[in-house]
């Protein structure tokens, strides 16, 4: 392959002459060979954004010529588009601080520009990495300010209409499901009727409270480190830096940054990071007991609770002909068992803030942005190829219904519990129904037992008053 010679602080460096990333990510790439994960684009995404910002604050404040700005802008706009997406090659498992990255794309856009402006790749000239295209930003500030913006893209773009998308749903079938009355169970037995839409209302509440966890995370989120250059202090910045980049970036992005406040805790720990993670782990957490739920009461379709009639997508075995399985609960909550294992990376991750710099940042973006992909997706899947589809077994809710022996509990108030128990007791010791053991005992008439044990009335009247 042939090559071009670049040099940096630490001497010359062979680099792939069709690339345009130098010597500092050519370092990065011979010493940091681990594993196969790779930056991810957001983050590349966000590191360029924030070089646009930087050369149109310079711009304005006329420490960087016309010519050089308009370089290093049709340079990253290029970037955004996609255009070189395969010059960001580097591994997560880099320098903590994002060091390697953030210079992979200074270096790429400086020779890109220099490209435009008729100059030779990796000549620094009329370009330079770090004088032009960093200037007046560390890797200490620009790193963790790409980590906030790629984070707020992910979650306004996608998780958050993915989870609308999800809580609609359920809020669909909870209107439609309102009248169908069923077992609740407790403890996995039998306990009080329940309406399945009842049953999923709950799954709603569970989903809307999230949703709003995460929306109140995403003002800290929306904090960058930028103007604090090295260790917060703000050495080679000029005056109110931090507050024009966040006023460019939030232009650029039509999103809502501002400069944090402190840029000491803003370089030194990533909390509202640690914080946003912890609420996806909710979600999760929410995640999953719905679609187990689902999957437990789809079970079946003869042998198990068999409740709900699940879409069949695809055959569930291959040797038991006719098989279908509720797949979809699985991905989902396999989706559900990553986020924790994520967030137990990011939180201890969090917690090395060490001194002026944490230096885990690259595996806290990674899993982070890995648990937004796989619960907007997740989600999205999982309505579009179970929620929407899924129809109530409205005969055997009702014979599950009927069977229950914990409509007794409307007993309580007339017969009391010691009676009421021993109806059941008997029910159940003698195969009876709890109309006839109650009649056995003589405790009731049939028609009085009618009037005081309707299962309707025990869930609907009191959700009416």
């Amino acid at each position: 392959m042939a090559s071009r010679i670049e040099r940096d602080s630490l001497g010359e460096v062979r680099v792939p002459k069709e690339m345009y990333w130098g010597a500092q990510t050519a370092r990065s790439l011979e010493n940091f060979k681990i594993g196969h994960e790779k930056m991810p684009m957001p983050v590349i995404y966000a590191l360029a954004l924030i070089k646009k910002a930087a050369a149109i604050v310079h711009g304005d404040l006329g420490v960087l010529d016309e010519k050089k700005k308009q370089a290093i802008l049709q340079a990253v706009d290029e970037i955004l588009a996609g255009k070189w997406d395969t010059q960001f090659p580097l591994s997560i498992w880099q320098t903590g601080s994002g060091t390697q990255t953030n210079m992979n794309v200074n270096e790429v856009i400086a020779n890109r520009a220099i490209e435009l402006l008729g100059g030779e790749r990796g000549s620094k000239q009329p370009i330079h990495p770090n004088d032009d295209v960093n200037k007046s930003q560390s890797s200490n500030d620009t790193f963790p300010s790409a980590m906030h913006i790629a984070i707020k893209k992910q979650i306004v773009d996608a998780l958050l209409p993915s989870a609308k998308m999800f809580l609609h749903a359920l809020q669909d079938k909870a209107k439609a499901f309102q009248n169908i009355i069923k077992v609740g169970r407790t403890h996995l037995m039998d306990a009080a009727p329940i309406s399945l839409g009842q049953e999923f209302s709950g799954y709603g509440a569970q989903i809307e409270a999230a949703m709003h966890d995460i929306e109140q995370i995403l003002p800290q989120i929306s904090a960058l480190a930028l103007g604090g250059t090295a260790v917060g202090t703000g050495l080679n910045a000029p005056p109110q830096f931090g507050d024009r980049m966040a006023k460019v970036l939030s232009e650029l992005t039509k999103m809502e940054f501002y400069s944090a406040p402190n840029k000491f805790a803003a370089l030194g720990s990533n909390d509202a990071v640690v914080s946003l993670s912890g609420a996806l782990r909710t979600l999760a957490c929410s995640v999953f007991k719905i679609t187990n739920d689902i999957r437990f009461l789809a079970s079946g379709p003869r042998c198990g609770l068999s409740e709900l009639y699940l879409p069949a997508n695809e055959p569930g075995s291959s040797i038991m002909p006719g098989k279908v399985n509720p797949t979809q609960c699985e991905a989902l909550t396999m989706v559900a068992v990553q986020v924790y294992g994520n967030d137990a990376a990011i939180a201890f991750a969090g917690s090395q803030g060490h001194l002026e710099l944490n230096v885990f940042r690259p595996v806290m973006i990674s899993n982070l942005l890995h648990s937004i992909e796989l619960l907007s997706d997740g989600l999205r899947n999982f309505c579009e190829k179970c929620l929407v589809g899924i129809q109530p077994n409205q005969a055997h809710i009702q014979e599950l219904l009927e069977r229950s022996l914990m409509l007794a509990t409307a007993l309580n108030p007339v017969l009391g519990y010691d009676k009421a128990t021993k109806i059941v007791q008997k029910a159940y010791a003698e195969n009876l129904s709890l109309k006839e053991a109650t009649v056995a005992l003589g405790f009731l008439t049939a028609e009085e037992f009618d009037q005081h044990v309707d299962p309707r009335k025990m869930v609907l009247d009191l959700l009416h008053n």
